[in-house]
């Protein structure tokens, strides 16, 4: 019974990490909801909303990654609540703990996967827009069609909402990374 005093140390790591990391999760997945309605909503109501064609794929895997930003936070709540069972007598055991928090490094890899690729599809696609741009001011462009069609907030916005849900996921990597390894460290 040596190692008894590291299981009130532990069960508290895991309560203030697990809710740490569910915080500052919340906080970035309202940021990333927030900025995926009003890009839905701004784009319909924009002129010229054929021309972000290609950020459709950025934003579909960025969606797809808030999905698994969903999950992460349920993976958040369910460490606080075996931080709390930690300290008491029936304490959950070593494995399902790993477990627990090995579906939450999973969970966080498939998302920042997910986001990456969804970054370098609206990178790509902002891009090609930004090269096709005239140089200088042109007044009446004509029927050239996507000559001088300045990169939007709007665009910009999609990238913003990628890159919050990109760093939600690796807070949520390292927050679990580091339970994993005070998990094994306790005798």
């Amino acid at each position: 019974m040596a190692d008894q005093p590291d299981f009130p140390l532990l069960a508290l790591g895991m309560r203030r990490i697990g809710w740490i990391r569910f915080w500052i999760q919340t906080v970035l997945g309202v940021v990333v909801v927030g900025v995926l309605l009003f890009n839905n909503v701004g784009s319909s109501l924009a002129r010229n909303s054929e021309r972000a064609l290609g950020l459709g794929p950025g934003l579909s895997l960025t969606s797809l990654s808030f999905l698994l930003l969903l999950y992460s936070l349920w993976q958040g709540w369910l460490i606080v609540r075996t931080g709390r069972a930690i300290n008491t007598p029936a304490r959950p055991s070593r494995g399902e703990t790993s477990r627990l928090l090995k579906r939450g490094v999973f969970v966080d890899l498939l998302g920042l996967v997910f986001s990456s690729v969804g970054y370098q599809s609206l990178a790509g696609a902002l891009f090609v827009q930004a090269s096709m741009q005239a140089p200088g001011i042109s007044i009446g462009a004509g029927m050239r069609s996507m000559e001088n069609y300045p990169i939007t907030s709007l665009e910009m916005l999609s990238v913003l909402s990628n890159t919050q849900v990109l760093f939600a996921h690796l807070i949520g990597l390292i927050f679990s990374l580091w339970l994993l390894q005070r998990i094994y460290r306790v005798k």
